[in-house]
């Protein structure tokens, strides 16, 4: 799930927009927002808002509580942008213990006025990762900054100070460019905060990562604190540059203001959750090929377009994959289709697999928390397999049933003689009256068997 503290209502946000003014005379107060799960849009867009509620507040500083994988490049540059931008100090705090800034995070890290570390913690594992599938054997991955690698590594670590790709870097001229842009991007801020450059450099080309004691002892963090009270306290006198001019911190006395999402918030991390966006889409396109097939239903149509495009709102914000949403929709097209021309399972087994690979390639990235649910996929596919089986169950049982409409199930029935005639005459058949042709002698009253139709006569004899 994309990570932020989703627990509280509109009004959360503005406890801080609301803080008194006078608070500014006083000690005053410290914005606390937490990070904890994938970097995503809901969490770019709540880092965001707070980050401005805490500068009209009056806020003395803004803390960064984190604890993520990873996450999207584009909400991670969201979000450094404004700390960048903030005319406050920011500082981020790695924490709880067995906490991570892993990827995103250490970009984030590397942003900040301050960055601090509570113990058992660990950040690092910038490499870019693929949001095209793995690379081929001997190729680097294919990047997208600020995402998780998990255990993956490049062959490339530790190159120039500059940050320029060795020569011998391994993969496509695409990939070493967007690795290069990641490294040039994480040797800018670290240059711009005084930090360890060259390691930043490592954690990018090679996933190098690094503990919180570590960290400090490399000067990639500037404290290791155990919690909150203790971090204000330790950089309390700290001189950070903002914009171009320098500001001491005066933290000790700071009284700490949790700030929550507001309800656009929680909506936007809900129907972004990739799993919840691809149960959207997949509803409703059932729902409008059911009120295609049964006109005037509503319903179907209503629940289906309305799911659809907020599926499809999702997914102007995540990393989708159109090859694979194209063969999601195909897919289930192919499945109803079976429905109406039934092809003894031939498009339905054709669409069920379009369908399995397509969704598992919707989301085709490493970014964890981003990914769609193999349970949901697997219970779609087995309803749609389901259905196949069954439409093909149906289909071979009417073959074995003999023909009940149409004039083939007319041969062999009875038709009541009218009158007496050879040749031509009249008889009833099904309450109606037929034109009759028979060689034979039949007389009024009796019952003749059809052996023929042709148009509307039908060829009759004696039973």
């Amino acid at each position: 799930m994309l990570g932020v503290a989703l627990a509280a209502t509109t009004s959360a946000v503005s406890e801080v927009a609301s803080a008194p003014a006078s608070a500014t005379a006083g000690p005053g107060t410290a914005a606390v927002l937490e990070i904890n799960g994938a970097i995503g849009p809901a969490t770019s867009r709540y880092v965001v808002h707070g980050l401005e509620a805490a500068q009209n507040s009056g806020s003395r500083l803004v803390v960064l509580e984190m604890d993520t994988p990873g996450g999207l490049d584009s909400a991670m540059r969201d979000i450094i942008r404004a700390i960048l931008a903030s005319t406050i100090p920011v500082a981020t705090y790695v924490s709880p213990s067995g906490a991570r800034a892993a990827s995103a995070g250490t970009y984030i890290l590397y942003a900040s006025h301050v960055a601090a570390m509570a113990p058992a913690t660990n950040l690092g594992a910038a490499t870019p990762v693929s949001i095209g599938g793995e690379p081929e054997p001997g190729h680097s991955p294919v990047p997208l900054p600020g995402a998780n690698p998990a255990d993956r590594h490049d062959e490339g670590a530790g190159g120039p100070a500059g940050g320029a790709a060795p020569a011998n870097l391994p993969g496509t001229a695409m990939e070493r460019k967007v690795v290069n842009d990641a490294v040039a991007y994480i040797r800018g801020l670290a240059e711009l905060r005084g930090r360890n450059a060259d390691w930043g450099e490592q954690a990018v080309r090679g996933a190098a990562s690094l503990t919180a004691t570590a960290a400090l002892q490399q000067h990639v963090i500037d404290v290791v604190a155990r919690d909150l009270p203790e971090l204000l306290t330790r950089i309390d006198g700290r001189e950070v540059h903002i914009a171009s001019r320098s500001v001491k911190l005066a933290t000790r006395e700071l009284q700490m203001v949790r700030v929550k999402p507001d309800w656009r918030t929680q909506l936007l991390a809900v129907i972004t959750n990739p799993t919840v966006a691809y149960g959207l889409m997949v509803i409703g396109i059932w729902g409008l090929l059911l009120e295609g097939y049964n006109p005037g239903a509503v319903l179907p149509g209503v629940a289906g377009s309305i799911c659809l495009l907020i599926a499809l709102f999702a997914f102007q914000i995540l990393s989708v994959n159109y090859a694979g949403l194209a063969l999601v929709v195909i897919g289930t097209a192919m499945i109803i289709a079976e429905f109406f021309f039934p092809t003894y399972g031939s498009l339905g087994v054709g669409g069920l697999i379009a369908f399995i690979v397509g969704s598992l390639i919707l989301f085709d990235t490493d970014v964890p928390g981003m990914n769609v649910g193999r349970p949901l996929i697997a219970a779609f596919a087995t309803v749609g397999g389901l259905m196949i089986a069954g439409i093909v169950y149906m289909a071979t049982r009417a073959m074995r049933h003999p023909i009940a409409t149409g004039a083939q199930a007319m041969i062999g029935a009875n038709a009541e003689v009218l009158a007496d005639f050879t040749g031509k005459g009249r008889v009833r058949y099904g309450g109606e009256l037929w034109n009759a042709r028979s060689d034979a002698a039949l007389h009024a009253g009796e019952l003749a068997r059809i052996v023929k139709v042709e148009g509307l006569t039908l060829w009759v004899e004696p039973q």
